[in-house]
């Protein structure tokens, strides 16, 4: 989350408080330590009831907030809400069968986790993939850890768990500051980004459901995602593009790949043998006369020109196309975040993190970046992404108090419903 949140703020504000987030990294590191540590003495410190209670608030201020209308990403909100009611709850209680419960819980999901990110690197061969499995297998070794009682009896799980995730937001601040660190001060730009666009920019998305030639076999999750199969076994991964004005943004390969069924596995191979030439479109009218319109439209109108311009003019002296690691949506991706960076740069305080960090979508970004990175942009992850990046740079105008006065209502009338 840190990485996409500099993004949006800018070098300028990278540079101006790099210093300052290395202090932070290494003081998240330590108080994730101290936790961890707490954890497993046996004589807790850490505020299991105040936490348990402020999770619990803010799952039905989620809730609320999903009903009231004015969030994109509905059914992860309403989700997110009910596990974090729920494990409030738990965490709360404080008996002995909620501490097996919420370990049991919080070890299901590293499980899943890293046993998600081995097969992904496996499969997919990133150029950072061994790194991808060890952490993985980290993921792993942190269920085991969740699922055996020693030495706490699981009454440490929610403690030990927080504690990791100070650790690792720590050690990746610390990591995050040596990059940036190395990197050139003049890499900043002047950009006008903060003010609205003349011409917008829109991401076009074509879903692998809605783009299928024939009537698309449902396979929920899979045929969002990843990819969709018709009656005649044809599959479908869909396709996504960039408009910014004469700038069109739509990679494809120069020769069709065959996505049949057997050699499907092969092509997700992310190195160079799978790497074929690649042809660029020249516009959405000419792309949606030959094929059809795209099924979702994200419209942005605070973005930055020049940064887009220099990104697309760089981008296409690489005619390559690769069905995993250079593929439309990589490419749709990579154009939105070089458009978008330095947007959410005001004053340059601290003020302008907290606006970001507030905001749910800013998570639910960073969360879909990660697992894009660590598998692979879908025109489903990009349009998810954007979605998430364009609540984040074009806020509902609308206040606070305004937002919770409008939940209450919605829920009064689903009350008396």
């Amino acid at each position: 989350m840190i990485q996409l949140l500099l993004l949006l703020l800018g070098a300028q504000f990278s540079q101006r408080h790099l210093p300052k987030l290395l202090a932070f990294g290494v003081a998240w590191f330590a108080i994730g330590a101290f936790v961890v540590f707490d954890a497993f003495d046996g004589a807790l410190w850490f505020p299991l009831q105040a936490f348990g209670l402020l999770l619990l608030l803010e799952g039905i201020s989620t809730i609320g907030m999903t009903r009231s209308g004015l969030s994109l990403q509905t059914s992860f909100r309403y989700s997110k809400g009910v596990i974090g009611a729920m494990i409030g709850v738990l965490v709360i209680v404080r008996h002995s069968y909620t501490d097996f419960a919420l370990a049991m819980l919080f070890g299901v999901g590293f499980a899943l986790e890293g046993c998600l990110l081995i097969a992904a690197a496996y499969i997919v061969r990133y150029r950072h993939w061994r790194t991808t499995a060890a952490l993985g297998a980290l993921s792993i070794v942190l269920a085991i850890i969740f699922f055996q009682p020693y030495p706490t009896h699981y009454r440490g799980t929610v403690p030990y768990c927080i504690g990791m995730w100070f650790v690792v937001g720590g050690g990746r601040m610390v990591w995050l500051y040596l990059r940036l660190r190395t990197s050139a001060a003049g890499q900043s730009m002047a950009s006008h980004a903060g003010e609205p666009s003349l011409t917008p920019m829109v991401v076009h998305v074509w879903t692998p459901v809605g783009s299928a030639r024939d009537k698309a076999i449902r396979r929920p999750v899979i045929d969002r995602y990843i990819a969709a199969v018709d009656s005649k076994g044809v599959i479908s991964t869909g396709h996504a593009a960039l408009e910014a004005g004469n700038l069109y943004l739509s990679l494809y390969p120069a020769v069709e790949i065959d996505r049949a069924p057997e050699e499907f596995a092969r092509l997700l191979r992310a190195d160079a043998s799978n790497d074929v030439a690649g042809r660029y479109l020249p516009s959405y009218p000419e792309e949606a006369a030959s094929w059809c319109e795209s099924t979702v439209k994200i419209t942005f109108r605070r973005y930055d020109t020049r940064r887009l311009e220099t990104f697309a003019d760089q981008f296409k002296t690489k005619g390559i196309y690769n069905l995993t690691s250079r593929n439309c949506s990589s490419t749709v991706a990579e154009a939105l975040e070089a458009a978008l960076e330095g947007t959410e740069y005001r004053k340059g305080g601290w003020a302008d993190v907290l606006r970001l960090v507030v905001m749910p979508e800013l998570w639910i970004a960073a969360q879909i970046r990660h697992r894009a990175h660590t598998m692979a942009w879908t025109p489903g992850l990009v349009l998810d992404y954007a979605r998430a990046l364009r609540v984040v740079t074009h806020p509902p105008a609308i206040g606070w108090l305004a937002l919770a006065a409008l939940t209450m209502r919605h829920a009064r009338r689903a009350r008396r419903a």
